[in-house]
């Protein structure tokens, strides 16, 4: 069976943007792979979602969309809007459960889903 086990995001201040990613539930640690940039990473059953920082030379990942299955979307989007993040969609019942849609403080878009 094919399943993801990497998502790498880059931001111009990965310190906020851990910050954002730990509101909704992830945790993170610090560290570096050989003589690659400090990065933060964390895992999730085996998915590893990390966020390096922007500079020049990669090319931006806000293109990319995020989705993530937190506790309490309602509960969450809270946490995250205090934080200064966008809602694009607010929470309302869906065909895959309670759903949000925010932007994250660097403009990933992430989506968030609770049963």
């Amino acid at each position: 069976m094919t399943r993801p086990n990497l998502l790498v995001i880059r931001s111009p201040d990965t310190d906020r943007a851990v910050k954002f990613y730990e509101a909704i539930g992830l945790s993170f640690v610090k560290h570096a792979h050989g003589k690659g940039p400090q990065h933060y990473a964390s895992d999730c059953d085996g998915f590893v979602f990390e966020i390096y920082p922007l500079g020049k030379e990669q090319p931006s990942t806000l293109g990319v969309r995020l989705g993530f299955s937190v506790e309490s979307v309602d509960d969450t989007v809270k946490s995250v809007e205090a934080m200064g993040a966008s809602i694009v969609t607010p929470p309302q019942d869906s065909r895959r459960g309670r759903r949000a849609v925010v932007d994250d403080l660097d403009g990933h878009r992430v989506e968030l889903v609770s049963q």
